[in-house]
């Protein structure tokens, strides 16, 4: 198990002139981790991978592992829709320090259930540490069935996945298929409670960049069993939850405006991410005082 309870998927903030500012990185990593953040995630789809270029993304990830310090285990991005280069990043993240890796499936290209188990079969067995896989249909336009995740999951070192496909029923399914050894993340913030309650072992949180005592709080009440205020929790948030990812708007366009609400400037966006429209940002800046976290 790398890790239980809530891990956040970082933003990446950025300098006036778009470089990464490796500094407020560092701020970042430690206002989670002072509050209670279990894990931390580096590059993923919050932290706009998409668009870092891979020396950006590989001195993101030895930064973080060394600033880290081992104080919560290392999440990294290495994702690709080419397995070639997926291999070669899951490589090279590793040498960086990475804990583990987050690998998502391949978006545009797409490919068959049967491809997902070579492209994510080659990427495991080119590194030692453990491999999460990420499903994300909305983002890749292509949804891992149940009994591919159920395979994939005899490859030694692939040790979980991170689920955003929104349909309980099919991480039911797969979590039936692949059995108690398999750790399920919740990939979406307004579901990470109905996911653990048929065993997922957390959430790897986007609101979790703004409310990460909380978010911990909430995961971590349900492990005491206290249920009924977990659930109290999970419904508390999900106005804001909504806000983060209205109509619209893409994330991490909102999160980055409610952090620099916070007072906790992480920059601009990579095209195409841009800041939400004024009429988003007030919803959002209205929901994050009604959270009272500004």
């Amino acid at each position: 198990m790398i890790f239980k309870g809530s891990a956040v998927a970082l933003v990446t903030p950025f300098h006036p002139d778009g470089s990464v500012n490796f500094e407020m990185l560092k701020k970042l990593i430690d206002f989670q981790i002072e509050n209670g953040t279990d894990a931390i995630l580096i590059c993923g789809t919050t932290g706009e991978a998409s668009t870092l270029t891979d020396e950006e993304q590989l001195e993101c990830i030895r930064v973080s592992a060394e600033f880290i310090d081992k104080r919560v285990p290392l999440l990294a991005g290495a994702g690709s829709n080419d397995t070639a280069h997926g291999v070669n990043l899951c490589g090279s993240a590793q040498e960086c320090g990475a804990d583990a890796l987050l690998l998502v499936t391949p978006y545009y290209n797409k490919c068959s259930q049967r491809g997902l188990v070579k492209h994510f079969t080659a990427q495991a067995e080119a590194v030692d540490i453990p491999v999460i896989l990420y499903n994300v249909p909305a983002r890749t336009g292509l949804n891992m069935l149940p009994p591919t995740v159920a395979e994939l999951s005899k490859v030694k070192n692939i040790a979980g996945l991170k689920e955003a496909c929104g349909d309980i029923v099919q991480v039911s399914e797969t979590a039936r298929l692949c059995g108690k050894g398999f750790a399920i993340y919740s990939g979406n913030d307004d579901y990470t409670i109905p996911l653990m309650s048929v065993g997922g072992l957390g959430v790897i949180s986007v609101i979790a960049n703004v409310a990460p005592k909380q978010t911990c709080d909430m995961v971590h009440k349900f492990f005491a069993g206290d249920t009924e205020g977990a659930a109290d929790m999970q419904l508390a948030m999900l106005p804001l939850v909504r806000a983060l990812f209205c109509p619209g708007e893409v994330s991490p366009g909102p999160v980055k405006a409610a952090l620099k609400m916070m007072g906790m400037d992480s920059g601009g966006y990579r095209l195409p991410v841009c800041g939400p429209e004024e009429k988003n940002l007030e919803l959002l800046r209205r929901e994050m005082k009604d959270y009272g976290l500004i």
